[in-house]
């Protein structure tokens, strides 16, 4: 699979990391170079320094070809531009948008928007640890 992700801080790095180790063609956007340092020292994918909502960027990144866009942003709206972006321009089959804020989730998702709620998931598994019994 050729997946692009979108952001290169913790959440970013370590999505790109898992990708390629399992060996899928990843290519991850970040407006930072030094953000790069956090990929995994075994990581074989590609790089590319630039806005994600640029043309030239993301066709730099080889859109054309995506199986996936990622994006993992610290900023919801972002996120959600980039994913908007690799659907109806360059028809990326599939786009998910990392969102902090739950509200946020539900209205992109009324958008039609694949998200993952970071919020949310932690949540939930803070509750589902809370549930079970205390391991000594």
């Amino acid at each position: 699979m050729y997946v692009i992700v979108i952001g290169c801080g913790r959440a970013g790095s370590e999505v790109a990391s898992r990708l390629s180790a399992e060996g899928h063609a990843v290519v991850v956007i970040d407006r930072e170079k030094l953000a790069f340092e956090r990929l995994a020292k075994d990581f074989k994918g590609t790089t590319v320094v630039g806005q994600a909502i640029d043309s030239h960027t993301l066709e730099s990144a080889g859109i054309a070809k995506a199986n996936a866009v990622i994006a993992t942003t610290y900023g919801d709206n972002s996120n959600l531009t980039a994913v908007q972006i690799a659907r109806a321009v360059y028809n990326v089959p599939r786009a998910i948008a990392r969102v902090k804020d739950p509200i946020r989730a539900r209205v992109f998702r009324e958008l039609g928007v694949e998200t993952l709620c970071s919020t949310a998931i932690m949540a939930e598994a803070i509750l589902g640890a809370l549930s079970r019994p205390t391991q000594a």
